[in-house]
Formats: structure tokens, C-alpha cells, sequence
């Protein structure tokens, strides 16, 4: 039912936005298409609540954050507004607001490459939701009259998101968008980086950049602090439906022995239910190495060795600090999170590894 609030008034979204001719939609009715994130009970979610609780109380309190959600849509709307109802909206000093707890907006339009519009900017003194409007430049590409575009949402990395409604001009069209190809997504799993911190808004982490240059779907399972390949995180991913598992946890397990024990073992996990699924390890993207870094490094290069010399065919191994060759030092925020450029060398990298080894190709021009 895409307008609940034609038979029941106490459902119409009150907004303070200032265009005359609005009209909300739910963004789980038809034609909208939700990926990366699913509803359960009164939020959004990137794994089941029940799930997110046996693995650990920090999984559990950061499963609801948004990272990898997106809406997609088609329309002819000179505007896009949202009206989000949220809580537990991160603010910390490093960072971005318009990350943790901000919407971007992406259009692509007749096959060519989705271009970024701008972000729904939140209040500082964002405590319950917020709303914001987006005007279509007056750009050719853009706003050519009538034009229909393809509409992408990114969902916040480090906020949780109760409900999402779309604000379009009432009359104008709305469809759905086209399905990402293959149907089946990447699966990233990792700690705050894999998350997204620090990036200025939600689709500058590595996994957006790569969904829009293959036009493949992805979900994001990056636990702040908290990824350390509990055997219930393991088992829940081996079965996940996915196209290629990627993962980087190394900077969250608390100690070598602690990796030398869960990383060969999740690989092993996965790689039992999955036996051809290409699957990619990282080790944590830095330029330098230090204190125990270097063992690290050879835990995860072990558990690639070993795989390699199983026979195994669809194992690959990306070091950190390849990861960062374009950015350099002047990727990171702190020394460790990335900056946006610091996302763009990670999703560079990776992607032009993933042509490499022919596991996707570029679709878009």
C-alpha cells in the first residue's frame, strides 16, 4: 500500500518543510527498493536483533547503525526531501556529523555514472530525527525538463534509523529502480573502517564507491571496535547469499593469539559452505607498520599461504598498505580511520583488484 495515510490521517507524516506540494511516501511501499539494511520490530537493521545479541553486547549495541543502507527510486520530482526518525545518534569529536548521522544523495541518469547531488545535512542539535530537501540543480544533466532519474539514499554509518520517509512533488512520477546486477551481494565484514569511520557522509565508504562502479549490491557488516570473529558472527555469515566475502578485522582482535586463532578459522567457516565463492582478505590499511603490526600481517598471509596451497582457486590478499598507495599519509583522521580520500585509495584499489582477478566489471560509463 503506497499511501496509508489516504485511509488513516493519523498516519500522514507532519513536516515542517516548505514546499506546498509535497507528498511523503513510506520507503518500505512500492515502487521504493531498501538495500543493505532490512526492518525488524521498530528499527532498521543490518542483522537480526536475536543474532546481534549471541555474538557480543558491542555487536549488539551497533548492528541497528545504518552503514551500507540504501533507497533507490526513480522520479521526475524537481525535489527530494526526507523525514527520518531516529536515536542513538552518534557525535564524537572526529567524526563528521553529516557520516554518522547524515543521508546523501546520489542520481544517475540514462546509464551514465551516479553522480553525487548533496547531503541531507542534519541539525547539530539532532536528537530524534531530522528533515531535509534537496533541489535538482539547474544542471542539463540533472533537471532537463520531465527527466526521470535514478535515485540513491545512503542510510548514516554510526546512527540507527527507525523509519524513512520520501518527500516527492505530489503528481510526480515515481518508479522503481533497476535491480543491481548479479542479485547476489558483497559481504564485508570488519571493524570501524569497514563501518566507515571517519567519512564525511555515507557514500564515501570503500563498499559504496565499489557498489556504484560495478552496480553490484553489498552489505556491510562493520562493527566498531567490536569485529573479533566470534564463532556466532562466523556462522552467521556462512549463510549469507553473497557474490564475494571480503574481510578485514585484524585492528579489533585484542591480541595475536586471539587472531592466529579466529582468522584462518572463519576463512575455513566460510569457505565450507561456499567452496567456490571468491573471498578477499585485508589486513588493516596503513602506510607504516608498527608495534605488533607486522605479525599481524603474517597471521592473515598464513591463512592465504595455507588456502593457496590447499589448491584453493577464489582466495585473494590485499595488504594494508597497497590499500592506501594513493593517499599515502594524508589518508587517515587520526593515524588509523580514513578520511575520504583515504576511502577513495581503499575503494580504488580493491575495485581495480576485483577487474584484476575478473570478478566484476565496470557496467557504467
Amino acid at each position: 500500500m503506497s499511501n496509508i495515510e489516504s485511509i488513516d490521517k493519523n498516519l500522514k507524516v507532519k513536516s515542517t518543510i516548505d514546499k506546498d506540494d509535497v507528498k511523503f511516501y513510506d520507503v518500505l511501499s512500492e515502487p521504493f527498493k531498501v538495500y543493505g539494511v532490512f526492518k525488524e520490530g521498530d528499527r532498521f537493521r543490518r542483522m537480526p536483533e536475536e543474532v546481534a545479541k549471541t555474538v557480543s553486547e558491542g555487536v549488539y549495541q551497533l548492528h541497528a547503525c545504518t552503514s551500507g543502507g540504501r533507497v533507490r527510486f526513480r522520479t521526475n520530482s524537481s525535489y527530494v526531501a526526507i523525514h527520518a526518525e531516529m536515536d542513538k545518534i552518534l557525535k564524537t569529536s572526529h567524526f563528521a556529523l553529516t557520516g554518522a548521522g547524515g543521508f546523501d544523495l546520489y542520481v544517475k541518469v540514462d546509464g551514465k555514472d551516479a553522480r553525487f547531488v548533496k547531503g541531507f545535512t542534519p541539525p547539530f542539535d539532532v536528537t530524534d530525527g531530522y528533515e531535509s530537501v534537496i533541489d535538482m540543480p539547474d544542471d542539463i544533466y540533472l533537471n532537463e525538463s520531465g527527466i526521470m532519474r535514478e535515485i540513491t539514499i545512503n542510510f548514516p554509518t554510526y546512527s540507527d534509523v527507525k523509519d524513512l520517509y520520501i518527500g516527492l512533488q505530489e503528481g510526480a512520477v515515481v518508479e522503481s529502480a533497476d535491480d543491481y546486477k548479479p542479485q547476489k551481494p558483497i559481504v564485508y565484514y570488519g571493524s570501524s573502517i569497514t563501518q566507515g569511520g571517519c567519512v564525511s557522509r555515507p557514500g564515501m565508504t570503500y563498499e559504496a564507491i565499489i557498489t556504484r562502479r560495478f552496480n553490484i549490491d553489498h552489505i556491510n557488516l562493520g562493527f566498531s571496535g567490536n569485529a573479533k570473529a566470534e564463532d556466532e558472527m562466523a556462522e552467521y555469515i556462512k549463510g549469507l547469499d553473497m557474490s564475494v566475502f571480503v574481510y578485514d578485522y585484524d585492528h579489533n582482535a585484542p591480541s595475536l593469539e586471539h587472531l592466529r586463532d579466529t582468522h584462518e578459522k572463519l576463512f575455513k567457516t566460510v569457505r565450507e559452505v561456499h567452496p567456490d565463492l571468491p573471498i578477499i582478505m585485508l589486513s588493516r590499511p596503513k602506510i607504516y607498520l608498527a608495534d605488533d603490526e607486522p605479525e599481524r600481517l603474517e597471521i592473515i598471509k598464513t591463512t592465504y599461504n595455507n588456502a593457496v596451497t590447499a589448491g584453493d582457486k577464489n582466495v585473494y590478499i590485499i595488504e594494508g598498505a597497497e590499500l592506501m598507495k594513493i593517499c599515502g599519509n594524508d589518508g587517515t583522521v587520526d593515524g588509523g580511520h580514513p578520511t575520504d580520500f583515504g576511502f577513495a585509495s581503499m575503494a580504488t584499489v580493491i575495485g581495480d583488484h576485483m577487474e584484476k582477478w575478473g570478478l566484476f566489471k565496470k557496467e557504467v560509463n
